[in-house]
């Protein structure tokens, strides 16, 4: 019976804290786009104007996999 006195205030300080972290992460946007992510999945990467086609520190094109080096 004693635990109880300890378990209880624990676990609604537990609930509260999850309840906060959700009400911060709708705050901060981290639900706004739900399909984005699902669809970029299914798109390369190999257009030479996105930044990942782009090594950054010489300015040069990064070549693919399937590219032959020269």
């Amino acid at each position: 019976m004693p635990a109880l006195y300890i378990m209880i205030p624990v676990a609604v300080v537990i609930v509260l804290v999850a309840i906060y972290v959700l009400f911060w992460a709708v705050d901060s946007g981290q639900y706004d786009d739900m399909e984005g992510p699902a669809h970029s999945i299914l798109f390369d990467d190999q257009d030479p104007n996105h930044k990942a086609g782009v090594d950054e520190a010489s300015g040069r094109e990064v070549p693919t996999p399937h590219e032959k080096k020269a």
